[in-house]
């Protein structure tokens, strides 16, 4: 069986992820889907609109056979450290064959040779200068693409994502890259009356409270937008609720702790406690943005914070990669996959949190624990973090829920 996968966070799934679906089916019609997607928490730093299970299910619903979560440790990260942990959780498996991914331009060749251009030495030694010079990732790459006129599609997010994945193929050889060219409104659009509106434009109108039946319809397939109209305001996860812990971690963790935390940088913890006297979460996050410390960067810092994530544990989970494959959901094709997959992969399957780590292992220090299990607790802590970004919990948790299967 041929099979592909996506990494994704289908936060929600809308009709731009069907239409990616879509143009895989095209090319290669008989492949299996798998997808790698982000779990409680996203790579912008914030609480999933929806858990996880949700999102998993409605992936499923809207085409996918497969659904698997990417741990914590590489989803609440980086594009950098996003893509390779998805790419090497799929070359894991030992099923797949292409990955999947869009971006803003049909030309995968323009997209390698800037891709190979950011691993030349020459390069990387000027991306350093920059990033010693203030400068975040992100703007030293779009800066020195530009001295070779390259900055033009830099500047979309699915580029930057689409130039990491070729980056992490490059570890991944049994991988094969499928371009598929972004369609609809652009990823920041918040215009929901756009042709394919954006995953950002849905969130902002639920949080708005704008979100109508015509435009959700319009918006997202059937089980994605029948979800998204019946949610209420207390479902839907603010970060403010978590404002108060993050005060506190700052105010009461010395300065040799925050230090130690994992992406901060000397000097950063002073500014952190300087802006913690904000009156809110997202003031807090304007008076420490600057052009080195970009707002996405100090949303995850501050998960990171909550967390108790340090420099040590996240180094340890970078040199490891992912060391499992956690089952979200399943269609019936993906069910005949999970037979292949437990034959092929070199990773164990999660279906059940506790055959592997217990609520009562989990409040052990870090280093009694295996590597595994490490990994797996920064899941299960990031699933109860984002239930108390809610104002009414469902008080869900990795060890009471199960996979989502479709017989």
């Amino acid at each position: 069986m041929q099979i592909a996968g996506i990494i994704a966070e289908y936060n929600p799934f809308h009709f731009g992820h069907a239409f990616q679906i879509a143009e895989i089916r095209k090319t290669l019609p008989d492949a299996g889907i798998v997808a790698v997607i982000s779990g409680s928490l996203t790579q912008r730093g914030t609480p999933a609109l929806l858990d996880k299970w949700e999102r998993a299910r409605l992936a499923v619903q809207g085409g996918c056979d497969l659904v698997l979560e990417l741990p914590f440790a590489f989803a609440c990260r980086s594009a950098q450290d996003f893509a390779r942990g998805g790419v090497k959780l799929l070359e894991r498996l030992g099923i797949v064959h292409t990955l999947a991914f869009g971006a803003e331009t049909d030309s995968l060749e323009l997209l390698s040779k800037a891709a190979k251009d950011i691993d030349s030495p020459a390069f990387q030694q000027q991306l350093h200068r920059e990033i010693a010079n203030g400068l975040a990732y992100a703007s030293a790459v779009e800066k020195i693409l530009a001295q070779e006129n390259q900055a033009s599609f830099i500047r979309k997010p699915n580029n930057i994502l689409a130039l990491e994945y070729l980056r992490a193929l490059n570890d991944a050889p049994t991988l094969s890259p499928l371009l598929i060219q972004r369609q609809g409104a652009d990823y920041h659009s918040t215009d929901l009356k756009a042709p394919l509106p954006s995953a950002s434009a849905l969130r902002l109108a639920l949080y708005e409270g704008r979100l109508n039946e015509k435009e959700a319809k319009l918006s997202a397939p059937p089980a994605t937008a029948e979800r998204l109209l019946e949610l209420r305001a207390e479902e839907l996860p603010q970060m403010e609720r978590l404002y108060p812990a993050l005060q506190l971690a700052l105010l009461r963790q010395s300065t040799e702790g925050l230090r130690n935390s994992y992406g901060m940088e000397e000097g950063l913890e002073n500014r952190l406690r300087k802006a913690a006297a904000a009156p809110c979460y997202e003031a807090f996050i304007q008076r420490a943005v600057s052009r080195r410390y970009p707002a996405t960067r100090l949303r995850r810092l501050s998960l990171y914070l909550l967390l108790a994530l340090n420099r040590k544990t996240a180094a340890t989970f970078d040199s490891s990669g992912p060391l499992y494959a956690r089952l979200l959901a399943a269609g019936p094709r993906g069910m005949e996959m999970l037979k292949i997959l437990k034959i092929k992969s070199s990773l164990p399957l999660i279906a059940k949190t506790s055959q592997f780590l217990d609520s009562k292992q989990r409040q052990k220090n870090l280093p009694e624990l295996t590597p595994l299990q490490q990994m797996l607790s920064f899941d299960t802590w990031a699933t109860e973090l984002r239930e108390l970004a809610l104002t009414c919990s469902k008080a869900i948790n990795d060890f009471n829920q199960s996979p989502i299967f479709f017989r």
